[in-house]
């Protein structure tokens, strides 16, 4: 077995549980402000078929995977929001928004955990090797999936937050720029701009990692 279809089995189920977390962070947020409509839609939960989008999640990843040299990337479905539902207006729309990547975070921060857990508990095997570089993966996957949704492009969650903090008067250009969103972020990916995230990342992975 390639080193990389190894790491692509590894990549993949981590990638589609954190895909679902983070969803669920935001139909999660929805509900408690609100809006049900991602609760009654079945999205208020981890199984990852709720969330699989068939392109996003599964055809998306496996083609830079057969693609060297480019960052594994994806999408789930967005979960659905009605913002006339939620409590606080546009900020309440931009809490909605940050569950996603606080719930990355939060992730990133559980395996680190596990890790230290390991070490610390002196397990030395073949399968808390195989444990721990799958726990290794959560980290870098999760931070790069919390910071890649940050960016203020739609339709990353970004986007949503800049919405929540952009004075009244700029929503209306911005919301022009927003057609776009998609097309900059396939450029971006393509042009390998987003390999600059590594840095944040790999920052705080040797921060909290042991």
């Amino acid at each position: 077995m390639s080193d990389r279809l190894a790491q692509f089995i590894i990549f993949f189920p981590v990638f589609l549980f954190s895909l679902s977390f983070h969803e669920a962070a935001h139909a999660w947020s929805a509900n408690r402000l609100g809006d049900p409509t991602a609760k009654t839609m079945g999205r208020l939960t981890l199984n990852p078929l709720a969330h699989i989008d068939w392109i996003g999640t599964v055809l998306f990843p496996l083609m830079m995977f057969l693609m060297p040299g480019l960052l594994l990337f994806g999408w789930a479905k967005p979960v659905p929001v009605d913002p006339r539902n939620l409590r606080g207006g546009r900020m309440g729309h931009l809490r909605v928004a940050v569950a996603g990547p606080v719930s990355n975070m939060f992730l990133a921060l559980v395996f680190a955990g596990l890790i230290h857990a390991i070490f610390y508990l002196g397990f030395q095997s073949q399968t808390t090797a195989i444990v721990a570089q799958i726990l290794d993966t959560g980290v870098f996957l999760n931070l790069m999936l919390a910071f890649f949704n940050l960016i203020p492009i739609p339709p990353l969650d970004g986007s949503a937050i800049l919405e929540g903090l952009l004075p009244e008067r700029y929503l209306a250009g911005y919301e022009r720029f927003t057609r776009y969103g998609f097309l900059v972020l396939i450029a971006g990916l393509y042009l390998g701009v987003f390999r600059l995230l590594t840095v944040p990342v790999f920052f705080i992975a040797r921060w909290i990692l042991p």
